[in-house]
């Protein structure tokens, strides 16, 4: 009888220790992810202003990283991942979860469209600006601030 209780026990910590786990690969996906959208977003910045001279490439590449930020970002919001890891997501992403979905196509589909179209710096500078305001206006709803 001791026995087991005693594996029940450690069956129970290591299912926890692994919901723990599950939890934090999920929040810290996220944030990985969205340090690689800022990152893109002062590169982008930096051209948008010329402070970094116009290179289409990089241009091209700052749209890329956002299609793919968008691609992910949908599939790791699961509900064990609401809270720890000092995570900013806002309860209102599980609430709407369709809604954070749709903002995510859309962000996708306009930098995937961007990456395909941009040429030179006046079309960048307006795709640029077009996207940056769906991220603010995402990050504005499913977003915490801190």
């Amino acid at each position: 009888m001791l026995v087991r209780t005693a594996v029940c026990a450690a069956l129970a910590v290591a299912l926890s220790a692994g919901a723990v786990l599950a939890q934090s690969k999920a929040i810290a996906e996220r944030k990985e992810i969205m340090k690689g959208v800022g990152a893109a977003a002062k590169q982008g910045a930096a051209l948008a202003r010329g402070t970094e001279p116009y290179d289409n490439a990089k241009a091209v590449q700052v749209f890329a990283v956002y299609a793919s930020a968008a691609e992910k970002m949908p599939g790791l919001f699961p509900d064990d991942s609401k809270t720890g890891g000092e995570t900013t997501a806002s309860p209102k992403i599980w609430e709407d979860m369709a809604g954070f979905n749709a903002a995510m196509a859309k962000w996708g589909a306009s930098a995937k469209a961007a990456q395909a179209s941009v040429k030179d710096i006046d079309g960048f500078k307006t795709a640029f600006g077009e996207i940056g305001k769906q991220c603010g206006a995402c990050h504005e709803v499913y977003r915490i601030k801190k």
